[in-house]
């Protein structure tokens, strides 16, 4: 899952307001390996102001749009037999009000960071035929809550899980409808991001996809001592191969063609 922001405020400092730009970033992630794209127009970080619901459709609606276009140009014999074909788009955003502005002109996930506190985006997403990823967090997004304790992480996962798989369910929503994000550094500690990559496997139980958010996260600059997150990509890869051993079958993450490389070499020597 390549990363494109559609945004001024991104934590890699790789966002774009200009579609054209985040159109033409998606299509060299889709050549590098891209199975999906995951486009968000307002940054998750928690040290910058939210962004209007308008503000948010009227950057996302142009890249929806014009998407079709860009997978048309696109011949996949050219880059890579393995890709998922086409590639499906995902929309990073949480607000019901941008999720029904702008599912009706594309879109294959709504990537939900609010945790789904109720079943509004549930049924919207029954409603329009899209798929649901469901990630673990505390509270309203765009709030810190680095102070959050927990006794046994991977239990507060399970309960969770247990709780809004069965929620977007009766909401309209098949199983098969459904990806899981466990939200490494959303509401967690160092110990918690770690014990969640030692026992990804226990996400396994409900057998949906599993995403693993693992590119350029705090949890590798901290292990690593790098507080610019640009340095952090090998710490990414190493991150996937603990999610590739464990069972993960999404990884989110900034550049593409590392891990996709890394994805091959992994599953030829699995």
């Amino acid at each position: 899952m390549g990363i494109v922001n559609i945004n001024d405020d991104s934590f890699c400092g790789d966002g774009t307001l200009d579609p054209q730009q985040a159109l033409a970033q998606a299509e060299q992630q889709i050549r590098d390996g891209a199975d999906i794209i995951d486009i968000g127009a307002e940054s998750a970080r928690t040290n910058r102001g939210a962004i209007t619901v308008e503000e948010e459709i009227q950057r996302l609606l142009p890249f929806i749009e014009a998407w079709p276009r860009v997978v048309e140009s696109l011949d996949l014999a050219r880059w890579d037999a393995q890709q998922l074909w086409p590639p499906l788009l995902s929309i990073n955003t949480w607000r019901s009000e941008v999720i029904q502005a702008v599912l009706p002109h594309g879109g294959d996930i709504i990537n939900d960071i609010s945790a789904l506190p109720n079943d509004t985006n549930a049924k919207l997403c029954a409603r329009h035929g899209a798929s649901l990823l469901i990630m673990h967090s505390v509270g309203q997004p765009k709030v810190p809550h680095t102070h959050v304790q927990y006794e046994d992480i991977m239990q507060t996962l399970e309960a969770f899980f247990d709780e809004k798989i069965a929620l977007a369910v009766r909401s309209g929503l098949s199983p098969e409808h459904l990806i899981l994000d466990p939200g490494i550094d959303f509401a967690k500690q160092r110990e918690d991001n770690l014990t969640i990559y030692r026992h990804a496997d226990r996400l396994q139980k409900w057998g949906r996809p599993v995403l693993m958010p693992v590119s350029r996260k705090t949890v590798i600059g901290q292990v690593l001592d790098l507080p610019q997150a640009t340095d952090r990509d090998a710490g990414t890869l190493a991150c996937i191969s603990a999610g590739m051993q464990r069972g993960a079958q999404i990884y989110r993450v900034h550049n593409v063609k590392a891990a996709a490389q890394a994805v091959k070499v992994l599953w030829a020597v699995r």
